[in-house]
């Protein structure tokens, strides 16, 4: 596996109005700020969007952001299996939002919860729902105990599998005409 090419928060910012910006996160966690001029595409729609992206690609840079950096690696890495060369931005939009960079929320939109915000909540819930069936039916504790395997495992691994099951619920999922215009702009 090839190390992915990156750029920091400042590189990226000094170069934004060269790049174009692919946020692979849910459109909730886009919704809740992003970079100036960035095009919302979820990592499981990455395949849907490739004619488009590559259609980017040829007329410049394409810096692809997340919330951490981890599912832009991941996406530049599925780009470059497909000849489609892309960078991704160093602690995503956290290290963005940090340094002081300018970041746009839509104007009215009512935002879904940030995925780390609805991952601590399922993975509270499902906790506390063990801990009290325990109370009646001792296995239960079992589900606080894969919850937590599964935190650790997360932690260790730098992956989220509430996460990914939690994207595909249908507030995280984009609207198929916000997709098709984000395609569109891309080709464009």
């Amino acid at each position: 596996m090839a190390s992915t090419l990156t750029l920091t928060a400042d590189q990226a910012s000094a170069r934004l109005h060269e790049l174009t910006v692919i946020d692979v996160r849910t459109p909730g966690e886009y919704a809740s700020g992003h970079l100036p001029g960035a095009h919302n595409i979820p990592l499981d729609h990455l395949d849907t969007a490739l004619h488009a992206l590559r259609a980017a690609a040829d007329r410049g840079d394409l810096l692809v952001v997340c919330a951490s950096g981890a599912r832009s690696a991941t996406a530049c890495e599925r780009l470059a299996d497909q000849g489609i060369n892309a960078v991704s931005l160093t602690g995503g939009t956290t290290a963005w939002t940090q340094l002081g960079h300018d970041t746009h929320r839509p104007a009215g939109a009512r935002t879904p919860w940030a995925m780390d915000r609805q991952v601590r909540l399922a993975a509270g819930s499902l906790v506390l729902t063990g801990l009290l069936a325990a109370r009646r039916w001792p296995k239960a504790r079992l589900l606080s105990a894969g919850v937590a395997g599964g935190l650790v495992f997360s932690a260790l691994t730098n992956t989220c599998g509430m996460a990914k099951i939690l994207a595909k619920l249908p507030h995280n999922q984009p609207k198929a005409t916000d997709l098709d215009a984000t395609l569109a702009a891309l080709t464009s």
